[in-house]
């Protein structure tokens, strides 16, 4: 450790981020004008009269002919009242809540995977991972709160959460649904929901107080150090569990007579992709600001081959769980697919893979591409729009049906968050210096080159 020391002595390992009235003002106006385009939006069409729900069957899918007399019950049982202009509202903010979540959880999942696999490369960017999870208890008090309201309101969940639809006596009563009760349940849904928030609130403490000793005491920094390593073979099979539960859920309970496997892999490999495009995004706009002096391009090109390999690793998933659909045509998996291929989603069907995979494959293919800072910026900007389309065709299908619009409430929801997301994060960055300056590892971190 006193060797790797002296070798750094001479660069600026304290460098402190500083969070401008500037960057303020950006975040408070994405804000301010997300609330406006929402609250316009709403009052345009509150007094709509709600569009008639387009029935899955109208529309087939290759061999999923099967799946068109249970696309009419499904449509029939569960979408028998429409949502409306508030079901929309709630839908929205369903999203960009989860998305918010998202970035906070792979924030932390690059944290414990460096320290857990004893990286150096990664060591001069660990304070940017961090300020990601320090969105967490603000994304658990709001996602909470949205899945509490629309539970409360029907507004969300309305397939499994509509009176009646658990009740033998009921002319609605749905044999599988009931089924699915113990899991399906207000009280339940709420409770686990609060329980994970929790989960993941402890392991950030953690996480953050080990990083902020091991900055403070040099002499047993290594400690703190192994206590990060050691912390982290708990987290990540712990974050497994919970993720998945949480994607099944979250996500999933939007079409609960539908399942697959893949689907909270599917959810972890896109929360993942956009979690690292979202964290190049903001190291190279740092360096442009003249900050992370150590930082070179060679980690540039690393974190562009992550997006690269992980654009590919959910390409590789969404196909999978597409095709298995298909080829097998079980009625109960290929409605999934038949409510995204109406007319209302189709088309945003085939962009959501033609920004997630084609674009960055094309786009980051070639080795000098990935060290081109505005190249690469763009590319990830592309990333974090195209996984947010990716959460929308989770999400509206479901809740939504044929009264999907796409306009100034969606916009308007993103760009909040958006401001929201970049408030955070920064204000939490600016609390700490930008390098861990003790850690083992940061010698390696400075002299890094790609060969």
């Amino acid at each position: 450790m006193a060797t790797a020391h002296a070798h750094t002595k001479n660069v600026n390992l304290t460098e402190q981020f500083i969070f401008t009235d500037k960057l303020k003002k950006i975040c408070y106006g994405l804000m301010i004008v997300g609330a406006l385009l929402v609250g316009i939006d709403y009052f345009m069409h509150m007094n709509d009269a709600p569009a008639a729900m387009h029935h899955a069957a109208e529309v087939g899918v290759g061999s999923m002919d099967q799946g068109h007399a249970l696309a009419e019950k499904y449509e029939e049982v569960n979408h028998h009242a429409s949502v409306g202009i508030n079901g929309r509202l709630f839908s929205n903010l369903l999203l960009c809540s989860y998305y918010l979540v998202w970035m906070g959880l792979a924030g932390l999942f690059f944290v414990a995977v460096q320290y857990l696999s004893n990286a150096g490369w990664s060591t001069g960017l660990l304070r940017i991972p961090l300020a990601f999870s320090g969105v967490l208890p603000v994304a658990a008090v709001i996602l909470i709160a949205v899945i509490t309201g629309g539970l409360l309101t029907h507004n969300l969940y309305t397939h499994w959460n509509t009176p009646g639809i658990m009740d033998p006596t009921s002319p609605m009563f749905d044999k599988i649904l009931k089924g699915k009760e113990v899991l399906l349940n207000v009280p339940f849904f709420i409770g686990i929901s609060i329980a994970f928030f929790g989960i993941w609130l402890f392991f950030r403490s953690k996480f953050m107080n080990y990083s902020i000793m091991e900055d403070k005491e040099t002499e047993v920094s290594m400690k703190f150090h192994e206590k990060n390593v050691y912390l982290s073979s708990f987290y990540i099979p712990i974050y497994a569990l919970t993720f998945c539960t949480g994607a099944f859920l979250w996500m999933m309970s939007n079409e609960p007579h539908w399942f697959s496997t893949m689907f909270a892999v599917y959810n972890f490999a896109s929360m993942w992709v956009s979690g690292l495009a979202a964290m190049t995004f903001i190291v190279i706009m740092l360096k442009e600001n003249g900050y992370l002096s150590i930082i070179n391009e060679n980690h540039l090109h690393d974190l562009g081959k992550f997006v690269f390999a992980f654009s590919i690793f959910w390409t590789y998933l969404w196909l999978s769980q597409f095709l298995l659909i298909w080829y097998a045509n079980l009625p109960e998996e290929s409605i999934y697919f038949l409510n995204r291929w109406q007319p209302e989603y189709k088309f945003w069907f085939w962009v959501n893979l033609v920004i997630n995979f084609v674009a960055p494959f094309l786009m980051l293919m070639r080795r000098g591409w990935k060290r081109k800072w505005n190249w690469l910026k763009f590319v990830c900007v592309v990333i974090i729009i195209g996984h947010w389309l990716d959460i929308y065709l989770m999400v509206m299908p479901g809740n939504l049906g044929a009264e999907r619009k796409f306009g100034l409430m969606e916009l308007g929801t993103f760009g909040f968050f958006i401001g929201l997301f970049g408030f955070i994060m920064f204000k939490s960055l600016a609390k700490l210096p930008l390098f861990q300056k003790n850690h083992p590892y940061m010698e390696e971190a400075i002299h890094h080159e790609v060969a």
